[in-house]
């Protein structure tokens, strides 16, 4: 998609790499302004930082992507959309809530007005998928965490099953729960209790961000052989992934924050070859 070379982040590009992302970002940006089709203007709901992106054109089955909170589509799944872009609804459970950057509590002190700025940079992130968006009335959980109740999965799993019976067409993809934020593990457990059997590596931005080595092993604990990976190959749409994920302003601050995603992408795709981005994916074992 790009006719320069992306950063790779390897030997002294491990600390120079969000920098040098940052400036590829910016020459494909400029990139973008010269196509003679005219691109998407997508705009950040926080600092009103405008962006450009080519508008997708979804073929293939539906799919219905479950979500926790409004962020993690967009940081876990949104390149394998942007390669192959099908026709969308995303599903997000958890929309109350008071989860902001530290440096940005006074200006969103709220949970109405931070619920209202997550939704709309979901808003945006979606318009080049062009996907269908709904949004339940769920509450985040709040630190200290614990365990979701009986009660909480009940009422999410209700809600789910009524869209997915709207649908009934389409394919589920939902969080692998690799993330053990009980949110992520609740919705993964109401999609494998409505037969889902594709999920999305979830990479929330907690102090283990990124699977650390106990959130590794408790992952391999709970899911065990149950879950094959796979890899999806993102490299030729990293940058238009940042794009999207520069719409999370407020989730992602400092900018330089924007690329541990990237990162990780490239962790994960070097098993594809030399200088490749992915994302990771599961099946069950009855669908690999």
């Amino acid at each position: 998609m790009t006719n320069f070379e992306l950063p790779i982040p390897d030997g002294t590009g491990i600390y120079t790499f969000p920098d040098d992302l940052l400036t590829a970002h910016d020459a494909w940006q400029k990139q973008l302004a010269q196509t003679p089709k005219e691109p998407l203007i997508l705009r950040a709901p926080h600092d009103g930082t405008e962006y450009l992106i080519a508008e997708r054109s979804p073929t293939g089955r539906p799919v219905i992507v479950i979500e926790p909170h409004h962020d993690d589509v967009t940081l876990s799944a949104a390149g394998l959309f942007l390669k192959a872009p099908r026709p969308l609804t995303v599903v997000t459970v958890f929309t109350k809530s008071s989860s902001v950057h530290p440096a940005l509590e006074e200006i969103y002190p709220t949970i109405e007005v931070v619920s209202e700025l997550r939704a709309l940079e979901a808003t945006q992130a979606f318009r080049p998928l062009a996907a269908l968006h709904i949004q339940l009335d769920h509450k985040d959980a709040d630190p200290p965490y614990r365990p979701y109740t009986p009660a909480a999965l009940e009422a999410v799993l209700a809600d789910l099953e009524r869209i997915v019976a709207e649908h009934p067409d389409a394919e589920l993809l939902a969080p692998a729960g690799v993330t053990r934020h009980p949110d992520h593990l609740l919705v993964h457990d109401a999609a494998r209790r409505l037969g889902c059997r594709w999920f999305f590596e979830d990479l929330a931005y907690w102090p283990t961000y990124a699977l650390s080595t106990d959130d590794q092993h408790l992952f391999q604990l709970r899911a065990g052989s149950q879950l094959v990976p796979e890899l999806a190959d993102i490299t030729e749409v990293l940058l238009d992934k940042q794009t999207l994920l520069h719409l999370h302003a407020s989730q992602m601050h400092p900018a330089r924050a924007r690329y541990r995603t990237a990162r990780h992408a490239w962790t994960t795709g070097h098993a594809l070859g030399p200088g490749r981005f992915a994302e990771r994916y599961f099946r069950t074992k009855e669908a690999a």
